[in-house]
Protein backbone atom coordinates (compact mmCIF):
# COMPACT_ATOMS: atom_id res chain seq x y z
CA UNK A 1 0.00 0.00 0.00
CA UNK A 2 1.51 3.32 -1.11
CA UNK A 3 1.74 6.15 1.43
CA UNK A 4 -0.51 9.10 0.81
CA UNK A 5 1.26 12.12 -0.72
CA UNK A 6 -0.35 14.40 1.92
CA UNK A 7 2.03 13.15 4.61
CA UNK A 8 -0.65 11.84 6.97
CA UNK A 9 1.25 8.57 7.40
CA UNK A 10 -1.74 6.62 6.10
CA UNK A 11 -1.98 4.72 2.87
CA UNK A 12 -3.44 6.57 -0.12
CA UNK A 13 -6.43 4.20 -0.31
CA UNK A 14 -7.46 5.00 3.26
CA UNK A 15 -6.63 8.72 3.22
CA UNK A 16 -7.01 10.86 0.09
CA UNK A 17 -8.04 8.09 -2.29
CA UNK A 18 -11.74 7.97 -1.27
CA UNK A 19 -12.31 11.74 -1.70
CA UNK A 20 -10.44 11.69 -5.03
CA UNK A 21 -12.66 8.86 -6.29
CA UNK A 22 -15.83 10.57 -4.99
CA UNK A 23 -16.50 7.73 -2.53
CA UNK A 24 -16.32 9.93 0.59
CA UNK A 25 -16.14 13.65 1.21
CA UNK A 26 -13.38 15.15 3.33
CA UNK A 27 -14.83 15.46 6.89
CA UNK A 28 -12.78 18.54 7.86
CA UNK A 29 -11.19 21.55 6.21
CA UNK A 30 -7.73 20.14 6.99
CA UNK A 31 -8.56 16.82 5.35
CA UNK A 32 -9.82 18.67 2.27
CA UNK A 33 -6.62 20.72 2.17
CA UNK A 34 -4.57 17.50 2.45
CA UNK A 35 -6.59 15.88 -0.33
CA UNK A 36 -6.05 18.93 -2.52
CA UNK A 37 -2.28 18.76 -1.92
CA UNK A 38 -2.39 15.09 -2.94
CA UNK A 39 -4.36 16.05 -6.05
CA UNK A 40 -1.63 18.54 -6.99
CA UNK A 41 1.00 15.84 -6.36
CA UNK A 42 -0.90 13.33 -8.52
CA UNK A 43 -1.91 15.80 -11.25
CA UNK A 44 -5.67 15.50 -10.61
CA UNK A 45 -6.95 18.86 -11.89
CA UNK A 46 -10.56 17.62 -12.03
CA UNK A 47 -10.60 17.01 -8.27
CA UNK A 48 -9.08 20.42 -7.61
CA UNK A 49 -11.80 22.11 -9.66
CA UNK A 50 -14.57 20.04 -8.01
CA UNK A 51 -13.38 21.12 -4.56
CA UNK A 52 -13.00 24.82 -5.38
CA UNK A 53 -15.77 27.25 -4.36
CA UNK A 54 -17.93 28.17 -7.34
CA UNK A 55 -17.34 31.91 -6.83
CA UNK A 56 -13.53 31.70 -6.97
CA UNK A 57 -12.97 28.60 -9.15
CA UNK A 58 -11.18 29.13 -12.45
CA UNK A 59 -12.79 27.77 -15.60
CA UNK A 60 -9.87 25.42 -16.15
CA UNK A 61 -6.65 24.43 -14.47
CA UNK A 62 -3.47 23.45 -16.29
CA UNK A 63 -1.05 21.72 -13.93
CA UNK A 64 2.64 21.75 -14.82
CA UNK A 65 3.80 18.12 -14.99
CA UNK A 66 7.38 19.27 -14.34
CA UNK A 67 6.37 20.62 -10.92
CA UNK A 68 6.72 17.86 -8.29
CA UNK A 69 4.94 18.41 -4.96
CA UNK A 70 7.01 16.53 -2.41
CA UNK A 71 6.02 17.45 1.16
CA UNK A 72 3.21 19.05 3.11
CA UNK A 73 3.34 20.49 6.61
CA UNK A 74 0.18 21.71 8.33
CA UNK A 75 1.15 24.71 10.47
CA UNK A 76 -2.19 25.74 12.00
CA UNK A 77 -5.93 25.20 11.77
CA UNK A 78 -8.84 27.32 12.97
CA UNK A 79 -12.29 25.79 13.07
CA UNK A 80 -12.99 23.61 10.03
CA UNK A 81 -14.29 20.65 12.05
CA UNK A 82 -17.15 18.34 11.09
CA UNK A 83 -19.79 20.72 12.56
CA UNK A 84 -18.21 24.05 11.54
CA UNK A 85 -19.42 26.11 8.56
CA UNK A 86 -15.98 27.65 7.89
CA UNK A 87 -12.34 26.88 8.52
CA UNK A 88 -8.81 28.10 7.94
CA UNK A 89 -5.74 25.93 7.38
CA UNK A 90 -2.21 27.30 7.22
CA UNK A 91 0.30 25.06 5.50
CA UNK A 92 3.72 24.88 3.90
CA UNK A 93 4.08 22.81 0.73
CA UNK A 94 7.49 21.93 -0.68
CA UNK A 95 7.88 21.37 -4.41
CA UNK A 96 10.63 20.82 -6.94
CA UNK A 97 10.72 22.43 -10.37
CA UNK A 98 13.50 23.08 -12.85
CA UNK A 99 16.13 21.57 -10.58
CA UNK A 100 15.19 23.89 -7.67
CA UNK A 101 13.38 23.11 -4.46
CA UNK A 102 11.02 25.80 -3.23
CA UNK A 103 8.01 26.14 -0.97
CA UNK A 104 4.58 27.69 -0.89
CA UNK A 105 3.11 28.88 2.41
CA UNK A 106 -0.56 29.79 2.52
CA UNK A 107 -3.44 30.39 4.90
CA UNK A 108 -6.39 28.89 3.05
CA UNK A 109 -10.06 29.66 3.65
CA UNK A 110 -12.61 26.85 3.41
CA UNK A 111 -16.41 26.83 3.63
CA UNK A 112 -19.14 24.27 3.33
CA UNK A 113 -20.91 24.36 -0.02
CA UNK A 114 -23.91 22.07 -0.39
CA UNK A 115 -22.74 20.12 2.67
CA UNK A 116 -19.15 19.54 1.52
CA UNK A 117 -15.94 21.41 2.27
CA UNK A 118 -14.57 23.54 -0.58
CA UNK A 119 -11.52 25.75 -0.99
CA UNK A 120 -12.33 29.47 -1.27
CA UNK A 121 -8.88 31.03 -1.56
CA UNK A 122 -5.85 32.36 0.29
CA UNK A 123 -5.89 34.73 3.24
CA UNK A 124 -3.07 37.10 4.21
CA UNK A 125 -0.29 35.45 6.20
CA UNK A 126 0.03 36.69 9.74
Amino acid sequence: MARCPCGSGLGYDECCGPPHRGVAAAPTAERLMRSRFSAFALGDADYLLRTWHRTTRPESLDLDPAQRWIRLEVLDTAKGGPADPTGVVEFRAVYRQGGRTDELQERSRFVRQDGSWVYVGPLPLR
